[in-house]
């Protein structure tokens, strides 16, 4: 596809120099590709009408009424009110046909028509215009400055004819510059014509790059700028940040209507709602994740959020409705039985811990009584029978003398002392009390 720049005098590219293989977004604005023209159409007749572009991608259609064998991309001298200018074919055929269809079109005699294609001194001649176009709008700024006029001069198009020129402005209110045409007529020698554009429209002639790092859409290929609210962004749960949410013109994104339809019956599933009742208390909503279909909740200040699926939510608010308050959010009563079980259950485990230990007290108490009531028990068999006398061992004796005989002294003194003891405690409890007696 040849560059839409325009070719100088010497057959290179005007704009980007690239001869013909042009990539900027300034070149190919509101570009076209012809997908039917390399095949053979069942029409006897083609389509003579023609799309050609113009300056920052205005476009107009025009009769082809001499038959002239044109090429995409290529140069051609049409009429315009008042001259004639150049421009260059974007678009043929029966495409053409469906683009005036779209665009609520009619073929009348209000079509004008082409006359030529260009030639190089048209070329030229062109060429020398446009060079007038960036000190005259530098020139006509500093004029409005001068007359303080609440407008901004966007674009500047000159004829190729050089015979009238086109002043593209943005203004928030009506502005009077009856008093600015007559000094821009004077100045320039020139007819002048003001046109008054939207923000939208002077960021599609402009052109740039937007947040998403792609070209604008409104430069490359939208051309129905439609309004956009701050609901779209509202039903996309995008964050309501201006700086965020608007485009390079200043206004909301284009884009934001693109994904809104999708949104839309998506959300016809979501129900509307702001806080639910169960028995914890009131949960609020915090976020909605629409095609998920998850809402999440959370009870007064907490910080942990709940997500519950939709259909549950409908039938908390049916619940509601109906005066009945559920348990929670995943269910309406909730079975104690099983926590029930695996309380007691440890508390079962902690009382067999217990009468366990307790036991062993015991136990250990009972041995302890066991071992005093033992003088008892020999005082017994001394008062009733007389307590035999182990014979000692002799192979134990010897050992022992042999081994160590240190220790076996001191066993026996050890041995003698605990009987002479255990005699004394003996006499203590067996005499007799004479006061008692008397």
């Amino acid at each position: 596809m040849s560059c839409s720049c325009g070719t100088s005098v010497e057959g290179k590219t005007a704009g980007c120099n690239n001869n013909g293989g042009c990539a900027t977004g300034g070149c190919n604005k509101l570009n076209t590709f012809d997908w039917l023209s390399n095949m053979d159409l069942p029409v006897q007749e083609k389509f003579n009408i023609v799309e050609v572009r113009f300056k920052n991608g205005r476009k107009e259609f025009f009769k082809n009424e001499n038959y002239l064998d044109l090429v995409t991309g290529e140069a051609v001298i049409v009429d315009v009110p008042g001259g004639h200018h150049l421009g260059h074919v974007s678009l043929q055929g029966e495409l053409v046909r469906l683009q005036m269809k779209k665009k609520n079109i009619e073929d009348n005699e209000e079509i004008r028509q082409i006359y030529r294609k260009a030639t190089l001194k048209d070329l030229e001649k062109f060429e020398q215009v446009r060079n007038r176009e960036m000190p005259a709008l530098y020139r006509t700024r500093n004029i409005i400055l001068e007359q303080k006029l609440n407008m901004k001069l966007t674009d500047i198009e000159f004829q190729a004819d050089n015979t009238k020129a086109t002043f593209y402005y943005s203004a928030d209110d009506r502005v009077d510059f009856r008093e600015l045409i007559k000094v821009l007529a004077g100045e320039f020698k020139i007819r002048i014509e003001m046109r008054q554009i939207s923000l939208r429209q002077e960021a599609s002639r402009l052109g740039g790059i937007g947040s998403c790092g792609r070209e604008l859409c409104c430069s490359t290929w939208l051309t129905d700028f439609k309004s956009v609210s701050t609901s779209a962004a509202r039903y996309q749960n995008l964050s309501l940040n201006p700086s965020k949410l608007s485009g390079q013109c200043g206004r909301l994104k284009c884009c934001l209507n693109y994904e809104l339809d999708t949104y839309m019956e998506a959300l016809e599933d979501i129900p509307e709602v702001t806080k639910i009742k169960t028995s914890n208390g009131e949960a609020k909503l915090q976020k909605t994740d629409i095609f998920r279909k998850i809402m999440w909740f959370n009870y007064g200040d907490e910080n942990t959020w709940h997500p519950i699926a939709t259909d549950r939510v409908k039938e908390i608010i049916e619940l509601n409705k109906k005066g009945i308050t559920p348990d929670t959010l995943t269910e309406d009563k909730l079975d104690l039985a099983p926590a029930d079980t695996a309380i007691n259950s440890d508390l079962e485990r902690m009382d067999e811990r217990f009468k366990k230990k307790d036991a062993r007290k015991k136990n250990s108490r009972r041995k302890g009584k066991g071992q005093g009531q033992a003088p008892q028990q020999k005082q017994g068999q001394a008062q009733g029978q007389p307590r035999r006398k182990k014979k000692p061992n002799p192979n134990q004796q010897q050992q022992a003398q042999g081994n160590n005989q240190p220790k076996a002294e001191n066993q026996g003194q050890a041995k003698h002392q605990n009987k002479r003891r255990k005699s004394r405690n003996f006499n203590k409890k067996n005499k007799p009390n004479n006061d008692q007696n008397a």
